[in-house]
């Protein structure tokens, strides 16, 4: 209404609109005239060129004809809905992103692609395969639809077991309370760096995203590398947990698992490494530890991780006050967020990759999907407890509180300008949870060292980049302590390109924070607190 109500009173924008449509039919126009009296030529100009980011249309079917005309339609149809959703005058910024948003949803829904009599790569596998190819896209549709109403997990799933296929490194849980299960890796060399690393990785999906299968393993190419490491795995909450708070999970969790690393390693400072939101409570931590003088962090990193949520990118479309009222109603009744809701929004963020791609892919080419580990994990869902969401969206989303040196810990305030321990901190290009620009603010919110890495990918694939992955790039620069602020694009014209993967620029700059090295430490406080808990991954990873 808001949109609709400053457009109708906006007759200077509607008179622009109207000579868009003018021109863009001109475009078209002038296109169909050309390719009629030359269909095959590879030398015509389309009339629009789709982003760099949009695949839909990459295949050579949709530049003849009649595919090349009507893929084009489209396209004009959708930058005309682009330019009619933003730039109105007198909407707020909040409902402008949403009304775009929803008529994106809607265009993404109608593409030509997603229709089998226009998507010429469609008709062209159905004429070769004879319709084979719809019957099995049928087939798959039936078996979605029977997982879904039995819920039960995708069908590629079960070729990736936890504990057999991914998250296999050897460990010991070496403590369990009511919310996480403190998992001490054994070592693979005679000797470790002296500082050993807490991982603290996001609840709201399963730890071994950090561990998956062997050669795309965070966590043993630490060990490889003489680390002891440590990872938190979290409890899936269920109803008994509504009642946790995000103080829990900075108590139960990060405070716990850095107490019982210091009775392991004593007199020895932590390499924290927090993921996601496991990475804005570690900032959360640091900065509360940083108020009270507790200086056992050696070193900070923080892979994908807000801290500044003022543009939090379009996640933020799904939380305002009526959203976060609708949801802690919701929630008071279940006393969760449930796996689906956060996938459901996850997917629509990204519905041309996520969704409308892979149905055409699986019900009109009937072609499942290559199976990959990151697949499965991805499928291994977890729930949210109520109250701790609806705080967290609250204090941080809404009120953005952290930033701005409001959010409470123990009844007082924290601010992250008291954190001088040297922070790592990556992003990565395609990430729509949590945009690279978000990411970046922390340089304006403390004044240490902050070594920033931007690297290809989205939110997990630009995590998950082991060594062997050649075809990705990255970006690097620190800024020393107490270093001017450095705008983003003077960032990206500074910042040193690299071939590869991160992760090597990462462990020689945790190398460089190390005070030698010694033989490994005892797995565990001691074997009697130990012997009754489990080997890794323990088992609040298989909480379904």
């Amino acid at each position: 209404m808001d949109w609709a109500t400053q457009l109708a009173a906006s007759p200077g924008k509607r008179l622009d609109l109207m000579v868009l449509a003018l021109e863009q039919a001109l475009r078209l126009s002038c296109y169909c005239q050309t390719v009629s009296l030359s269909p095959s030529s590879p030398q015509i100009r389309e009339c629009i060129t789709p982003p760099s980011f949009d695949k839909r249309f990459k295949d050579e079917e949709w530049h003849r004809w009649p595919f090349n005309l009507i893929h084009q339609g489209f396209l004009l149809c959708d930058e005309w809905w682009h330019a009619a959703t933003t730039n109105v005058r007198g909407v707020s910024r909040h409902h402008e992103h949403i009304v775009s948003f929803i008529a994106r949803q809607w265009l993404d829904m109608l593409s030509p692609g997603n229709f089998p009599h226009t998507n010429p790569v469609v008709l062209r596998r159905t004429s070769e395969t004879f319709g084979r190819n719809l019957i099995a896209g049928g087939i798959n549709l039936l078996e979605d639809i029977e997982r879904i109403t039995t819920n039960r997990p995708p069908t590629h799933a079960h070729q990736y077991r936890v504990g057999i296929d991914v998250a296999r490194t050897p460990g010991k849980v070496i403590l369990r309370n009511r919310l996480i299960e403190l998992i001490q890796y054994h070592p693979t060399t005679t000797h470790v760096k002296r500082e050993p690393v807490l991982i603290v990785p996001a609840w709201i999906m399963k730890y071994y995203i950090l561990d998956l299968s062997p050669h795309n393993s965070l966590i043993k190419h630490l060990i490889d590398q003489g680390y002891t490491v440590f990872c938190i795995s979290w409890k899936n909450p269920g109803v008994k947990e509504r009642d946790f708070e995000l103080d829990d999970y900075l108590q139960l969790g990060f405070h716990t698992a850095i107490d019982t690393i210091g009775r392991i390693v004593p007199d020895r400072k932590i390499h924290a490494t927090g993921y996601c939101l496991g990475g804005t409570l570690l900032a959360i931590a640091a900065a509360a530890m940083a108020r009270e003088k507790d200086e056992r962090l050696q070193s900070i990193t923080l892979f994908t991780a807000q801290t500044d949520f003022r543009e939090s990118g379009e996640l933020a479309l799904f939380i305002d006050e009526n959203e976060v009222s609708l949801l802690e109603a919701q929630m008071e009744e279940t006393g969760y967020l449930s796996a689906g809701q956060m996938a459901g929004a996850f997917q629509m963020l990204r519905s041309n990759d996520l969704m409308w791609s892979r149905m055409i892919h699986e019900y009109l080419m009937g072609e499942r999907a290559p199976v990959s580990d990151l697949m499965a994990w991805n499928a291994d869902t977890t729930r949210m407890p109520a109250r701790m969401h609806g705080r967290y969206l609250r204090d941080l989303f809404l009120n953005n509180s952290l930033s701005e040196g409001r959010y409470r810990v123990k009844d007082e305030p924290i601010t992250l300008f008291n954190i001088h321990a040297p922070i790592f901190c990556v992003a990565t290009t395609a990430d729509h949870v949590a945009p690279w620009r978000s990411v970046y603010k922390l340089h304006y919110l403390t004044p240490a060292e902050i070594t920033f890495v931007l690297t290809t990918g989205g939110h997990n694939a630009g995590i998950v980049n082991s060594p062997e992955r050649t075809d990705r790039t990255y970006r690097v620069l620190c800024r020393p302590a107490g270093g001017h602020y450095i705008p983003h694009q003077r960032w990206l014209n500074e910042a040193d390109g690299r071939q590869g993967s991160w992760w090597p620029t990462w462990i020689e700059w945790l190398d460089a924070r190390c005070s030698g090295q010694d033989r490994p430490p005892s797995i565990g406080p001691s074997e009697s607190e130990i012997e009754h808990l489990t080997d890794a991954p323990g088992t609040y990873v298989y909480e379904t």
